[in-house]
């Protein structure tokens, strides 16, 4: 039996890897997790210069999941190069950074100086506001999706992943136009946008009014996003929004990922990944499945 996947050229040891923005970028969760065991460490976003994210309060409690505007704080690629990198070289598995920006530009120059990094693949977060554009995220239109996507192509060294967001009319329409802009792969669902409101307070429970919404209640709407796209593209995808388990993750294989991305569930169970890494190992003998590929995408 193999556990290994091969995304986009890159051979993980097995499809599990974490969701962006959940696990810092791997040493908050060392105590908890064996590193060496995940297929991947997805890190937090990372911008051409330090962004010091919203205004507090930025997350929030919701049933079955959270809330956050965080706002993608980060400390810019100078330092993320310095530090953390090394540090995540230090294990067996293979590193995707996860690169934010404001404009094409920012993004571009991101991937350029990432381009001669030892990190195997760049995830791409095209659900961040385009301030060039009035706000509106590079993930809402199809268009400004596919142009973003040949922009960073032209800089990238690595195998490129476009994530999607799922605040869209058509998630396969999106999934197609960052194919044509000549993605690696896809990887989704992002958050779903949501607000909350204390009644008592009479006031928005975040500063910054909205948030968005992750963990195990958007599950079923991320895995029908993850069904939709994989039959809409030939690139691989990899599936995530509101894995609390392994049969979360295996579903989002059936769909049509070819790997998954554990979030949420790492803030109420820090050792879950673990957990997902040896349930799908145990399912694939129970089930006499041979490799995870014989599993994707088998539910039609």
């Amino acid at each position: 039996m193999n556990t290994k996947v091969t995304i986009a050229g890159v051979e993980w040891k097995n499809p599990v890897t974490v969701a962006s923005g959940t696990f810092g970028s791997g040493a908050e969760f060392v105590d908890f997790v064996d590193l060496n065991k995940l297929g991947a460490v997805t890190t937090k976003g990372v911008a051409n210069i330090p962004w010091t994210g919203n205004p507090t309060p930025r997350v929030a409690e919701t049933y079955g999941g959270m809330m956050n505007a965080v706002g993608l704080q980060n400390p810019g690629i100078d330092m993320f190069c310095d530090r953390d990198i090394p540090f995540l070289r230090k294990y067996d598995t293979k590193i995707i950074v996860n690169v934010c920006g404001r404009s094409t530009e920012d993004y571009c120059e991101v991937v350029e100086r990432l381009a001669n990094e030892d990190v195997d693949m760049l995830e791409i977060n095209i659900s961040c506001p385009n301030v060039k554009e009035g706000g509106i995220a590079f993930g809402q239109n199809p268009n400004a999706a596919e142009e973003i996507t040949k922009a960073v192509k032209k800089y990238a060294k690595q195998p490129i992943i476009m994530k999607l967001s799922p605040n869209v009319t058509s998630i396969s329409e999106m999934a197609k136009a960052v194919e044509a802009g000549g993605a690696d792969a896809i990887s989704l669902i992002n958050t779903l946008t949501g607000m909350k409101i204390d009644v008592n307070r009479k006031a928005f429970v975040l500063a910054n009014k909205t948030g968005g919404v992750s963990g195990p209640a958007i599950h079923p709407i991320a895995v029908r996003m993850v069904y939709e796209a994989a039959n809409a593209v030939s690139v691989p995808i990899i599936g995530m929004g509101g894995i609390a388990s392994a049969e979360d993750a295996i579903e989002m294989i059936l769909a049509g990922a070819s790997a998954v991305s554990v979030g949420t569930a790492n803030f109420f169970d820090p050792a879950v990944t673990m957990k997902v890494v040896d349930g799908i190992e145990e399912y694939m003998k129970q089930q006499g499945f041979e490799n995870v590929a014989d599993m994707v995408g088998i539910v039609k």
